[in-house]
């Protein structure tokens, strides 16, 4: 059974990812240092696959602690890299404890595996390396325009550490897929995604909203060049993006990557706009939703999407589940976990 390590893996993307890693026949060791999650996913990962992944407790920028992670378990061949503080209106408050925590983890990992003598890596990338897009939809040969926030600048800089590391270590393989907007939960409704403290993704703050935890909704601005004024952005299932990247890794484990590093696109390849998703969660739901429309946010851009075609060719994976799908299980995650807190 091969292992691979999953860092930041109690979170919402890790978590998911776990479940199908295992489902996939992967021993799966979870490092989290439980900074915006909870240990409680790895009982949902447990009852939903019958397996309980390995979980340590450590900070990935603490290279102390990761070493001796790496003793523990002889090393890693195989490494899915999450860890990463991730909201974009915190980032541009708090630009060094981003750039610290988000490029040191990659550094000390990298570092780590050329030690024990390569690997494969897959990255938790993002759109906002694109910037604001002059052409729509973005290819992975868009260029890079400046990044609107300090997380977007670290996702751009961690893919140049990858690319000029790999390109001096022919033993480090590694892949950087660029997410989109992943929304949704597990259909068993056993994980989900739960920010600590006030959401900063669209969805989250939009199933508290409807079942009473927070009094209203925002909408950041209204004068964005789309259909009805709001930001347009790709929206898909998280358990599509899970799948991504097992396929990321087997293409890796199986040295199919035509480069040491490669990068993809992982979305649903359409863009949608917030009121639009607010409309279909309301007619999912049933739930009329509380919201005002506001100023534009710092750190957001304007609109948006993906051209898929290299990871539908290239990895064969392709999204499975409709905007509605997506929407109704994170409500259904919602109302799980209130009755379940209840």
């Amino acid at each position: 059974m091969k292992t691979v390590l999953l860092t930041g893996g109690t979170g919402y993307i890790g978590s998911h990812t776990a479940v199908e890693l295992i489902d996939a026949g992967y021993k799966v060791v979870i490092v989290d240092n439980l900074s915006n999650s909870t240990v409680d996913s790895i009982d949902g990962i447990e009852r939903i696959t019958r397996v309980r992944p390995d979980f340590v407790k450590a900070n990935c920028s603490n290279l102390s602690e990761m070493e001796d992670l790496f003793r523990k378990y002889d090393g890693f061949k195989s490494i899915i890299h999450f860890a990463a503080l991730k909201a974009v209106g915190e980032s541009v408050e708090k630009p060094l404890e981003y750039y610290s925590n988000n490029l040191v983890s990659l550094i000390n990992l990298l570092q780590l595996m050329k030690n024990g003598g390569g690997g494969n890596i897959v990255f938790s990338s993002s759109c906002t390396v694109y910037g604001q897009p002059d052409i729509l939809p973005v290819t992975e040969t868009s260029p890079y325009k400046p990044a609107t926030s300090p997380y977007g600048n670290t996702k751009k800089i961690a893919e140049d550490i990858l690319r000029e590391t790999i390109n001096v270590n022919d033993s480090i393989r590694g892949i950087a897929l660029r997410y989109f907007n992943p929304i949704g939960a597990h259909p068993s409704a056993e994980i989900g995604e739960l920010p600590l403290g006030k959401p900063d993704n669209l969805v989250p703050f939009i199933t508290q909203t409807a079942i009473g935890i927070r009094e209203k909704l925002q909408i950041f601005g209204s004068d964005y060049d789309s259909q009805d004024g709001t930001a347009l952005r790709d929206y898909f299932h998280v358990v599509d993006l899970a799948k991504a990247h097992v396929l990321a890794l087997k293409r890796l484990e199986e040295t199919r990557n035509k480069t040491g590093f490669e990068v993809f696109n992982v979305g649903a390849g359409k863009g949608i706009t917030v009121l639009e998703i607010v409309k279909t969660f309301e007619k999912v739901s049933g739930v009329k939703l509380n919201y005002e429309i506001v100023g534009r946010r710092a750190g957001d851009i304007e609109k948006v999407w993906a051209d898929t075609s290299l990871a539908n060719t290239e990895m064969g994976w392709k999204v499975e589940s409709t905007l509605e799908e997506a929407l109704l299980s994170a409500w259904n995650w919602e109302k799980k976990i209130r009755q379940v807190k209840s």
